[in-house]
């Protein structure tokens, strides 16, 4: 089975950080055209799953070649 899903690929690395919890995630286009998704490790576990599926919208829709980040949000 071939999964061409590029949402299961080595492209997006996640790592959990402590931060303010106002913050829930962020998320971060590299150079080499993967993404970094930073999860905050202060919140709970489904707040946290929350958060990366939130992560996962933003690279799917492409909203790094975007303009304005508040349309962007209040679209989610």
């Amino acid at each position: 089975m071939i999964l061409n899903n590029p949402l299961l690929t080595e492209s997006i690395g996640v790592y959990f950080l402590d931060m303010d919890t106002a913050v829930e995630e962020e998320v971060h286009p590299n150079e080499d055209g993967s993404f970094t998704i930073i999860i905050n490790a202060r919140i709970s576990c489904e707040r946290q799953m929350l958060a990366y599926q939130h992560a996962l919208k933003h690279i799917m829709q492409d909203d790094f070649s975007k303009e304005c980040a508040d349309e962007i949000e209040n679209a989610m």
